[in-house]
């Protein structure tokens, strides 16, 4: 006999993979095993797909035994309570839906946020020196990271530390040891109805809405301590939400790659020369500095367009050519990191640009400290300060409304940039090979007619035959300026373009953040408007959503103010090289001219 189940509350599907439900419909079972919290089946409609296994229950046999119930056959040892057998439940009428996907338990492998960022992996810059070995010089006594008190213990706080929660509900012990938030627990009071309905998690358990703790955080499964300087400060400007302006501005220059060697000269890399304006003192970074870097900042800011490092290549390191667009490459990274509010003042970038190259223990420290910041995940949103008071409160549908016209234009923005990049790469192509080769044919054919005219041995004809050859060596010379013309005005707007390349394509994460929060919102009002959420859970929802939206829209009007200023600058250069060039052209053309006059 086929398995079936009758289904207890009514199911809307959100996800690929996914079917719906009605109370009291009546369903296929593919397998009466669930797979983490989910069955598998067909529903009345013929539809296919998974569904919450404690939103059915099971149709058996009268005369069989039944079975104990497998729903939470998946969860760890020492996991959550499993729920009560169905026969336990209150009526559909007086009970909300239980929550369908349980938080995973404590140590669960999620991918760190940001899965397009890889470390280096064996190319160009391994990690194979004494500066990074496997010892943790931040867990010794007296060194980095220790000099805060043990606070859960000591039962206190400090100046300018601060305990930060955004846990709604009485806490349930250990992470992994409670009761899974949202369903009534089987030893306590049932409690009204009203405040027994969660806000669901997502299915997909690695999107970027769960992997950045924007999920976590909106549900007020954040807690943890916040020091002064971890605060991060949004304020209402001009254009809106804005990141506060970094009282201390500086820039940093990248020069004189040099190439050293180490192990006697078995392995050889190339060092960048950092001189940051507000130290005055100069540090040598590897490549590999770099990455490391741009690992760790992508994933403590999941809000935040870290922008991307100049492609890896694994041979021709050593070649000029590449080492200079490199450091032209690192130079617009470098610009942009000390452009930006937040990622100017990260303590992980400031180790990066003052820790001496040769100090080595202070290096590992700084490094250590950074790879074991806790404000990260979930916590990180509780670094974030936004305005409060009248006025600053944000229209959540204005909210959605700007997010989506900034994807619109990030999706334009990026289909065009890429479109003239193809543009620029073949017309700086064309001036390389086909116009070079094509000027200084026209001069080889010039300067042929003059050996001619040279057969004539009359004197009047010397001068004619001396321009025109003057003519073909101007050719000659026009050909190696188109030739050499890219490098002075199309590089430079390829190398912005590539840029900013990487920057839209962090922006779909950081909007997925976003809508996932807001879906979150959406979902506690609905539950309100039907009786099964009070108003002050519903509010904490909002309140936190609001923080994630302050943010996202500092991050893009940041966006659009460097971009504005980048693209103004860039486009200036580019004309001011194109108007010299035609200058050098004219240039040639008129000596060539002048040539003729005394003939």
């Amino acid at each position: 006999m086929a398995l079936r189940a009758r289904a207890l509350y009514d199911f809307r599907s959100e996800n690929p993979g996914e079917i719906s439900l009605r109370e009291h419909e009546v369903l296929s079972l593919c397998s009466e095993q669930d797979i983490e919290g989910w069955l598998e089946g067909v529903n009345s409609r013929g539809d296919r797909g998974l569904f919450p296994a404690s939103y059915v229950q099971v149709i058996r046999a009268p005369a069989a035994e039944p079975p104990p119930p497998a729903r939470y056959a998946n969860v760890p040892v020492g996991g959550f309570e499993p729920l009560p057998p169905p026969a336990a439940f209150k009526p559909a009428a007086q009970q909300p839906p239980p929550e369908p996907f349980p938080p995973p338990p404590a140590g669960y492998p999620f991918p760190p946020y940001g899965g397009s960022y890889q470390p280096s992996q064996g190319s160009d810059d391994d990690w194979d020196d004494d500066w990074d070995d496997s010892s943790t010089v931040a867990d010794e006594p007296g060194a980095l990271g220790s000099s805060y008190p043990d606070y859960e213990a000591a039962g206190g706080g400090a100046p300018g530390r601060y305990r930060l929660s955004t846990r709604s509900e009485p806490s349930l012990g250990p992470r992994g040891a409670g009761h899974p938030p949202g369903h009534p627990h089987p030893h306590g009071g049932g409690g009204a109805a009203k405040s027994s309905a969660t806000v669901s998690r997502n299915l997909n358990r690695f999107s970027t809405f769960v992997k950045s703790g924007g999920e976590a955080f909106v549900l007020g499964e954040a807690s943890g301590f916040v020091k002064d300087g971890d605060k991060l400060c949004v304020v209402l400007g001009p254009r809106g939400p804005e990141w506060q302006e970094n009282p201390y501005p500086f820039q940093c220059s990248i020069e004189d790659p040099t190439k050293q060697t180490k192990f006697k000269g078995m392995k050889s890399y190339i060092a960048y020369k950092l001189v940051p304006s507000h130290t005055g003192q100069q540090v040598h970074r590897r490549y590999k500095h770099f990455d490391w870097l741009y690992g760790r900042l992508a994933e403590k800011f999941p809000v935040i367009s870290v922008p991307h490092l100049p492609e890896k290549q694994a041979t021709g390191r050593f070649e000029e050519d590449f080492i200079s667009k490199r450091r032209k490459g690192l130079a617009w990274w470098m610009d942009h990191m000390c452009s930006h509010p937040v990622l100017a003042q990260c303590d992980a970038f400031q180790h990066f640009l003052t820790c001496p190259s040769t100090d080595e223990k202070a290096w590992k420290q700084g490094k250590r400290k950074a790879e074991k910041d806790e404000m990260v995940g979930a916590n990180f949103f509780l670094t974030i300060s936004v305005p409060t008071g009248p006025g600053a409160s944000l229209d959540l549908q204005e909210v959605e409304s700007q997010v989506d016209g900034f994807k619109a234009f990030t999706k334009k923005m990026d289909e065009s940039a890429l479109q003239l990049n193809h543009t620029a790469n073949e017309f700086a192509r064309k001036q390389v090979t086909g116009f070079k080769k094509e000027y200084q044919k026209v001069g080889h054919s010039f300067k042929c007619l003059s050996q001619a005219f040279e057969l004539d041995q009359q004197a009047f004809s010397a001068g004619l035959n001396q321009a025109i050859a003057f003519t073909a060596e101007a050719y000659d010379a026009i050909g190696d300026l188109f030739a050499d013309q890219p490098r002075q005005d199309l590089d430079p707007v390829m190398d912005l373009l590539a840029l900013y390349q990487g920057h839209l394509a962090n922006f779909p994460d950081i909007i997925h953040v976003q809508k996932g929060a807001l879906t979150k919102v959406k979902e506690s009002k609905r539950h309100v408007e039907e009786g099964k959420m009070e108003l002050q859970k519903a509010e904490g929802i909002q309140e936190r959503c609001n923080i994630i939206s302050f943010a996202t829209l500092a991050e893009i009007n940041h966006f659009h103010k460097i971009r504005v200023r980048d693209f103004k600058s860039q486009m200036q250069h580019f004309l001011q090289q194109q108007i010299l060039f035609f200058q050098k052209v004219t240039q040639k053309l008129e000596e060539a001219l002048h040539k003729y006059d005394s003939v």
